[in-house]
């Protein structure tokens, strides 16, 4: 059986219909026994379908400046720059 952490680790070949049918099998039987990885699963399906049916839009490049901005000033306290 698998464990919550094995199982996250496919959700996403999971949900893209990318893993081999065998492993597709132990996931499904994973959900069936699990709710708390079957609310994980369906909440982030819902969520993909939702974003998927919506427009693309852009933002306002001052808004995009001060974003990449604190980002990047994020990344520099946390060492990762």
């Amino acid at each position: 059986m698998l464990t919550c952490k094995e199982f996250l680790g496919e959700l996403s070949d999971f949900l893209d219909e990318r893993t081999h049918q065998e492993i597709r099998t132990k996931l499904e039987r994973h959900l069936a026994e699990c709710p708390n990885c079957w609310v994980i699963c369906d909440t982030t399906r819902k969520t993909i379908n939702f974003y998927q049916g919506m427009k693309e839009c852009s933002i306002p490049e001052d808004v995009h400046s001060r974003l990449m901005a604190a980002v990047e000033r994020k990344m520099r306290s946390e060492g990762q720059v």
